[in-house]
């Protein structure tokens, strides 16, 4: 079954079915996607606060309450324990399992925080005539680590990870202005060029993701995985986030801009 062809009630049905278990780079054009992030309680106050600090890699866009796996903001249906195609579970800052769901994982202190994710942009650019191969092949984006210090809160601190698409330079303009109009999904690129500028010595061998090809400038986001590296720095007891490329496909329009001065 082709991903692209899914409208957003099929696609979650399949997700939740374990039938869709790949990317969802390209899913449901027009709908925002999240990185989501699952900690205990007794963290969640100074996530917030790193995600207050750290807007750019981390535009928060909802928080439940503890115990509760909905996102009612983000759709009514949506379910955090079965609505993802992939997830890590992370025990001493390691993830140590990959799961399909997190049912038997599920505890009553359990605090989700969906951050914004810059698959929310890309239809956007691809409207706009500028191609995605990640998208086209059904592959995750390529991801890195970088030098690029990011602000402490408690246990959480670091250096961003940021998420690379080559673009053509005659259209590097363009791509700064579109993915500009979407902060919620990370906005403008944090670097264009020189990947060694921000500490990558290898863009053939990303961190996280699948290897890109090799034409068109290569252009920097900040990139909603930052938290899984942030993760291993803090060592928590225990944590449960995404898949890297596997996201929560939302009910609301990627314009939507509910960022973290208005999450309730």
């Amino acid at each position: 079954m082709d991903s692209l062809q899914l409208d957003l009630k099929a696609l979650r049905a399949e997700i939740r079915a374990g039938r869709f278990q790949q990317s969802t780079a390209g899913c449901a054009p027009g709908r925002m996607q999240a990185n989501i992030v699952i900690l205990p309680r007794e963290h969640s106050a100074d996530f917030r606060t790193f995600c207050e600090l750290n807007p750019k890699p981390c535009p928060l866009l909802a928080v439940s309450e503890p115990g509760s796996s909905r996102l009612p903001v983000l759709g009514s249906e949506i379910d955090v324990r079965s609505d993802l195609p992939g997830y890590r579970i992370w025990r001493d800052g390691t993830p140590l399992e990959e799961a399909q769901d997190i049912f038997s994982f599920w505890r009553d202190d359990l605090v989700t925080f969906a951050i914004g994710c810059s698959y929310g942009f890309e239809a956007s650019l691809i409207a706009a005539g500028i191609s995605l191969p990640h998208v086209d092949a059904g592959r995750k984006v390529a991801m890195y680590d970088t030098n690029l210090p990011l602000l402490q809160s408690g246990p959480f601190g670091g250096n961003m990870v940021v998420s690379m698409r080559r673009i053509p330079e005659h259209r590097l303009e363009d791509v700064v202005e579109i993915s500009g109009n979407f902060p919620q999904c990370h906005g403008t690129p944090v670097h264009i060029g020189d990947p060694g500028e921000i500490g990558i010595e290898a863009l053939h061998q990303p961190d996280y993701g699948d290897p890109p090809g090799d034409a068109g400038v290569p252009v920097f986001w900040a990139c909603g995985v930052t938290p899984q590296a942030v993760l291993r720095r803090a060592c928590l007891a225990f944590a449960i986030t995404h898949s890297p490329g596997k996201m929560l496909v939302c009910d609301v329009p990627d314009t939507w801009n509910q960022l973290l001065n208005s999450v309730s």
